[in-house]
């Protein structure tokens, strides 16, 4: 019996390595920072959101539209992570942000950067037939948790640009093909501008597998992503998405449509997987 009692302890003892770690990944556009939300301005909902993200406790976020001095409140506010990132104008701190934030006390940051959605994506610059600069902010990790290293990748296309969308797409496949030479885990996220039937998407999943489609569990919350501050309305407009790179399991996958006193803490809501 105490053999026996010994061999199921040491059975339980190894099922992480059997089975791997799991992590969890949430992307948010937070919405920028601007006086014309009135009523659903940032300083309004600036604490509900970071409130939001202490709850859930992701292992990583990204987030698209934050300004510099939402990207600060939110590291005052979540001291247990740390973020890479700059802003788009400049690639320092003006215009909006594609940060990455990742839990300290879990991951290091090995490498990181952020590359322009355009046909110079080294330098700053606008791309295509977008409206407006866009940038994809990108970590290397190493993941103390199960010993392992991942690439994440985090971005916001172009609202207006069709064919911007597309190369974009294009350029950040490009881009994981260049950067993982040794094949290690990749997770893509963001505010693509696109729904799940346009060409972006399926340029995509020629390469990645999309989180939603990939769930183990049932997808749970709405389908939509994309809630415009309308909180008596459905939300059915899908256009943030995370992707894995074939082989990891996605165990997980939900919206987030968290609210407080009939207002979301942004016209997005957040998507939430968990990945084995």
């Amino acid at each position: 019996m105490t053999q026996r009692f010994t061999f199921i302890l040491f059975f339980f003892s190894i099922l992480p390595a059997v089975y791997g770690q799991s992590a969890t990944f949430l992307t948010y556009n937070i919405r920028y920072d601007t006086p014309n939300d009135s009523a659903d301005a940032w300083p309004e909902r600036r604490d509900f959101l970071a409130g939001q993200l202490r709850f859930h406790k992701p292992d990583v976020f990204g987030i698209q539209e934050g300004l510099r001095r939402q990207v600060e409140y939110l590291q005052q506010e979540l001291p247990d992570y740390k973020h890479v990132g700059v802003g788009r104008d400049d690639g320092r701190e003006a215009g909006e942000y594609s940060a990455l934030f990742y839990r300290a006390d879990r991951f290091r940051a090995l490498e990181s950067g952020t590359f322009w959605l355009s046909e110079t994506p080294d330098k700053v610059s606008k791309g295509w037939d977008a409206a407006l600069p866009r940038i994809c902010t990108w970590a290397l990790l190493e993941d103390s948790a199960a010993g392992s290293r991942m690439w994440v990748f985090n971005t916001h296309f172009d609202h207006i640009g069709k064919a911007a969308r597309k190369a974009s797409a294009a350029l950040i496949l490009q881009k994981i093909s260049e950067k993982n030479t040794t094949g290690d885990p990749v997770v893509l996220m963001g505010d693509f501008n696109a729904e799940p039937e346009e060409e972006p998407i399926a340029v995509l999943q020629t390469t990645l597998n999309e989180a939603r489609d990939a769930s183990r569990e049932p997808p749970f919350g709405p389908e939509g992503t994309f809630n415009g501050f309308k909180f008596r309305e459905p939300v059915n407009r899908r256009i943030d998405y995370i992707f894995v790179s074939p082989g990891q399991h996605v165990l997980q996958y939900a919206v987030l449509s968290d609210s407080r006193n009939c207002h979301y803490p942004s016209d997005h809501l957040p998507v939430l997987v968990r990945v084995e």
